[in-house]
């Protein structure tokens, strides 16, 4: 009988580890997915600032000298 204890303690020890480490793990992946959407934001915030660059041509610049 103690050995039916000790396996049911072992067994829901590893169900409690198993139950923590998954989330543990969907925070994490919750908290990657939070960061790749802020990427994403700034990566459309770079690409509107690059936009709005207007180069200046070589024919140009050698008018304003």
């Amino acid at each position: 009988m103690v050995w039916v204890l000790l396996f049911a303690a072992i067994a829901l020890g590893g169900l409690i580890t198993a139950i923590s480490y998954a989330v543990w793990l969907w925070h994490k992946a919750s908290d990657l997915f939070s960061e790749l959407q802020m990427l994403g934001t700034r990566a459309e915030e770079f690409a509107t600032l690059l936009g709005q660059i207007q180069p200046a041509l070589p024919a140009e610049a050698e008018g304003s000298l």
